[in-house]
């Protein structure tokens, strides 16, 4: 029977893990000098490898003043080292028909390529050079902050897009979780190049970094190729230095409660974009399995609650779900809609009444039963390709600390009770409520379909 890879502490150089999971898939996992750590992820029948180059910080590491530098670096890595160019990163993995992206969180930032397995030196040794060795090249990083400025404008032209951002910032106030991943048009317009640059210089360190790999990989030979693009770049591999920490939910300052609160937010769109919402579990909360339970009963398919009652039965909304995010020492749960101006009251008060009702008569076994075999068949679904594979390499290192295989998630899923998922449900239900309404509205209806005397206005 498989056993759970657990993580543990972060521990030293040389610290080695190595277990076969399902179907002969082998999980290895070491620590490098300096604090970097590789995990791979090989897969019997595969030609292909996705490899990411994880760094555990992101937008809430930000310090005053270099707001919107994890963003900013996310673009400017792909632009030059003292050894390639822009165009020659770019037809370094064009020419062997690889793919390259990154992608930026609130908690971590990621850089990744997915190639054949012969090519995954070419991937290390590029990548590795971007996170070592970027230039931030002064002319290139303002070129670069007009080419940001338009994608937030895109985000603001996306309702979809502000209302969710402004329902975390409404949600986590001032605390770094509430601000946008991205930054925003002041900050990126404001943020100096000395200041990514410091920014750069203090946090993409080898005890932040972690490179996970899955596919065709072979893990002695991507450990060597990490440490020489590692050296190559001019890092300090210290063969004493160790991992840094795993957030946990008690560093740093708390995450204030704040009372239920609204927003309306003008925008000249056809629809109205809503999220009623407020404070859920944190990332590794003991009832993550039981929230994945409880949200594909709410709003997670065309047969939950929400879809049946607003969308199918009353015809009210093309999309609506519930959704949850969660964070080192909080999380946040809420349910989007979309639909006509004039029915935001109707069904914001649907919204409500049907998280009400579920925290008061609870779900049946016949919900239990069907969330179970949603998830589980979404769970191993999502797991056959080598990139969904990497991304949980990455997220079991940073984030959990543990690995559990595939057949122990589905063990977990179909552990959880009636019971659990109710207890969940009155928690949520009786925690504030925020509201964001975004549409064609000059008038503070978010205020009023939640039912509080006065909003916020944009």
């Amino acid at each position: 029977m498989p056993v759970e890879l657990s993580l543990g502490r972060a521990g030293g150089p040389g610290t080695e893990l190595s277990l076969e999971q399902d179907g002969g898939v082998i999980v290895r996992r070491s620590v490098l000098p300096g604090g970097i750590r590789v995990l791979t992820e090989q897969v019997p029948g595969v030609r292909s490898t996705t490899v990411g180059a994880w760094v555990a910080v992101g937008s809430r590491d930000e310090l005053d003043g270099h707001h919107g530098s994890t963003h900013f670096l996310e673009h400017l890595l792909f632009k030059g080292t003292p050894r390639r160019d822009a165009m020659a990163i770019a037809e370094a993995f064009d020419a062997v028909g690889g793919e390259a992206n990154a992608s930026t969180g609130k908690e971590h930032t990621c850089y990744f390529a997915r190639v054949l397995d012969a090519d995954v030196p070419l991937a290390v040794d590029v990548i590795g050079d971007m996170i070592t060795s970027a230039l931030l090249d002064p002319e290139e990083f303002e070129t670069e902050r007009g080419v940001i400025l338009e994608e937030l404008a895109m985000n603001e032209d996306d309702p979809t897009d502000v209302v969710h951002e402004e329902f975390a910032t409404l949600v986590f106030g001032d605390h770094p979780l509430g601000r946008p991943i991205g930054g925003t048009q002041d900050t990126i317009r404001a943020v100096p190049r000395d200041a990514v640059w410091d920014h750069y210089r203090r946090t993409y360190v080898p005890r932040e970094l972690v490179v996970t790999a899955a596919g065709s990989v072979d893990h002695g030979a991507l450990c060597d190729q990490v440490l020489a693009a590692a050296t190559a770049g001019g890092w300090d591999l210290d063969p004493t230095g160790v991992p840094a920490d795993r957030r946990s939910g008690d560093l740093g300052p708390g995450v204030p409660v704040l009372g239920g609160s609204a927003l309306t937010v003008h925008r000249p769109t056809e629809q109205a974009n809503i999220v009623l919402g407020g404070r859920g579990p944190n990332a590794n909360d003991d009832r993550r399995f039981t929230l994945r339970v409880l949200h594909a009963v709410l709003g997670g398919g065309m047969s939950s609650r929400l879809f049946q009652e607003i969308r199918e039965k009353r015809g009210l909304a093309y999309s609506v779900y519930s959704f949850a995010s969660g964070y080192a020492e909080a999380g946040l749960f809420g349910m989007y809609a979309g639909c006509a101006p004039g029915r935001v009251d109707q069904v914001v008060e649907l919204l409500g009444s049907e998280l009400d009702r579920f925290a008061a008569e609870g779900i049946t076994a016949g919900e239990l039963e069907r969330a179970v075999g949603q998830l589980s068949g979404g769970l191993v679904l999502g797991l056959e390709d080598t990139g969904s594979r990497m991304s949980r390499l990455g997220r079991a290192e940073i984030v959990h600390g543990e690995l559990p295989s595939v057949e122990e998630m589905l063990g977990k899923i179909r552990a959880v009770t009636v019971g659990a998922v109710n207890d969940l449900a009155t928690e949520l239900a009786a925690a504030p409520r925020s509201l964001v309404v975004v549409g064609p509205f000059d008038d503070d209806v978010a205020a009023a379909a939640l039912g509080v005397s006065s909003g916020q206005r944009r």
